[in-house]
């Protein structure tokens, strides 16, 4: 469950709202490590929740003010 993550509550009624239920395993490893600011390299096939993974704890973070940069994504493509 999404409530295992300590995501702010309005973060929370969102993931939920979209019908998220059970963490991805690229969730499960990449969100409690983003929400302690640690920087992360995640890699996992297509439609493995890897957007939600790092959009997820970033969204929560962000509700909390802090003068300084606070994320940074850098998504290679094939194009």
């Amino acid at each position: 469950m999404f409530g295992q993550f300590k995501l702010s509550r309005e973060v929370l009624q969102g993931v939920r709202a979209m019908g998220y239920v059970e963490p991805m395993a690229i969730q499960l490893r990449a969100i409690p490590l983003i929400l302690e600011g640690r920087d992360v390299i995640g890699s996992a096939q297509t439609g493995t929740g890897k957007t939600a993974a790092f959009a997820i704890p970033i969204i929560s973070l962000l509700g909390r003010h802090q003068p300084e940069p606070r994320a940074l994504v850098v998504e290679p493509t094939r194009e």
